[in-house]
């Protein structure tokens, strides 16, 4: 058996969603004003700058202290009250937040000021999210995670859906200052919500204990790669958001290089809308009983939306690819993470959770650094008027001209990942890791509150 096993700690475990509801509640309201705040950013930024750049290095900024600092954050997050932590990481947004308020109110706010905040919320993302994964299980019952875990990406897609249209009317009427307040009055009701519920921490043995956070960081690690259908879940997960992003990023240059911006505006809408769609079925439906090959399968789906979407400049065909991409995402993930909810102890779920969203993340900004150039040098070139695939029959069937070399992007990002879930599911260990890998989801009832 594995070298490495870990003794469940009981905890009182929930018997209804009353605490996940309230906090989900919170998280939403708390979700939609930072989406209003983001909105009023880009146009900020946009207005200022005219250029691209400022918004590929905000989302790469966003993205890596929060990649390097999750498995520090886990290993807090197992040692440390967890509920606290979320109050904590929401209450230093809110400050950031403020920060920007005053910062523009003074006519002060430049765009290094935003790397930076963009620095700052990525440092306390990364504590907030191992903090909040590794309560779920403490606080949902076993039979309601698929759904409690679709309800998660619905709020990801109400956010999505809602606030374009929201905080296009608000920033007409209250411009961006009152945007950024409405955002700062938002993050009262995620850390009320917090502040009201009580959240099972379960107890940490002495072996845990006598460790220090380095050795938390190379536990989570070996915990994991030693359970071979875990580990490779992993590896496959890091190549799809590799695959997804690096072309999901070119999205926006891909539809404004043909069209106008309200047909980007009804684009956004429609992946929005597919989410939303995914995550209320995942929600309702609660998720498969072989969860493994269900998210494989899903993600096949998904990523066959990116081959949908490149075809052809085409925004009824875009929207579709897009919309298919997104209506997968909640039902791959939520079954998914269920997974690794039944299959890790909770005493250990914090630093388990953290070293697998910093591999599973940890290409993430690769694709941002190489999507962009990659477009603009290679693949764009190849399918301009000319270009060397313009009288092949690639030409032919992409077409030829702007936005089509990033339409070769999307098709070769589908179809890599077309064949890499295709291997994936071929492979029996990822394939039966649930019949594998006992659950470690404790029934003992017994209280540790916090």
């Amino acid at each position: 058996m594995n070298s490495l096993s870990v003794k469940n700690t009981p905890v009182e475990m929930p018997r209804d969603m009353k605490t996940f509801f309230v906090i989900w509640s919170g998280q939403l309201i708390s979700m939609l004003g930072s989406g209003l705040t983001n909105f009023a950013l880009a146009v900020w930024i946009y207005d200022k700058t005219r250029q691209a750049t400022p918004f590929a290095i905000t989302v790469l900024l966003g993205t890596i202290p929060r990649v390097l600092l999750l498995p520090v954050a886990g290993s807090i997050a197992d040692r440390f009250n967890r509920r606290f932590i979320m109050i904590a990481a929401d209450t230093l947004n809110a400050l950031l937040t403020l920060i920007i308020f005053l910062l523009l109110g003074a006519g002060n706010l430049q765009l290094w000021h935003i790397y930076v905040i963009a620095m700052l919320e990525s440092v306390f993302a990364a504590f907030q999210e191992p903090a909040f994964s590794a309560s779920i299980s403490t606080i949902v019952p076993k039979e309601k995670l698929g759904s409690a875990n679709g309800m998660i990406q619905m709020r990801e897609a109400l956010s999505t859906v809602i606030t374009p249209v929201l905080a296009g009317i608000l920033f007409v009427a209250i411009g961006f200052s009152g945007i950024i307040m409405i955002d700062f009055v938002t993050f009262f009701f995620a850390v009320g919500a917090l502040l009201f519920v009580r959240i099972p921490q379960p107890e940490q043995t002495q072996e845990h204990k006598d460790k220090n956070v380095w050795q938390d960081i190379v536990f989570g690690w070996n915990y994991l790669r030693e359970r071979q259908g875990l580990f490779g879940l992993l590896i496959y997960y890091a190549m799809v958001n590799f695959l997804l992003n690096w072309s999901a990023v070119l999205l926006i240059p891909m539809v404004l290089s043909r069209f106008t911006a309200d047909v980007l505006g009804m684009i956004q809408t429609v992946m929005g809308v597919g989410m939303l769609v995914g995550s209320i079925i995942m929600s309702a439906w609660g998720g498969a009983r072989k969860r493994i090959p269900a998210a494989i399968g899903f993600i096949l789906l998904g990523v066959t939306g990116f081959v949908i979407a490149g075809l052809q400049p085409n925004p009824f065909l875009i929207g579709a690819g897009i919309f298919l991409l997104m209506f997968s995402v909640p039902l791959a993930s939520g079954n998914s993470q269920v997974v690794f909810q039944t299959k890790i102890p909770q005493e250990i779920q914090g630093r388990s959770f953290a070293v697998r969203s910093a591999i599973t993340q940890s290409m993430m900004p690769l694709a941002f650094i190489t999507a962009g150039p990659l477009a603009d040098k290679f693949f764009e070139p190849l399918l301009k008027d000319g270009g060397a695939l313009a009288n092949t029959f690639v030409g032919q069937i992409l077409g030829t001209g702007a936005g089509r070399g990033i339409g070769l992007m999307f098709i070769l990002s589908g179809l890599v990942g077309i064949i890499v879930s295709v291997f994936v599911y071929l492979n029996p260990r990822i394939r039966n890791l649930e019949d594998e890998l006992p659950d470690a989801l404790p029934t003992d009832v017994s209280s540790s509150q916090t």
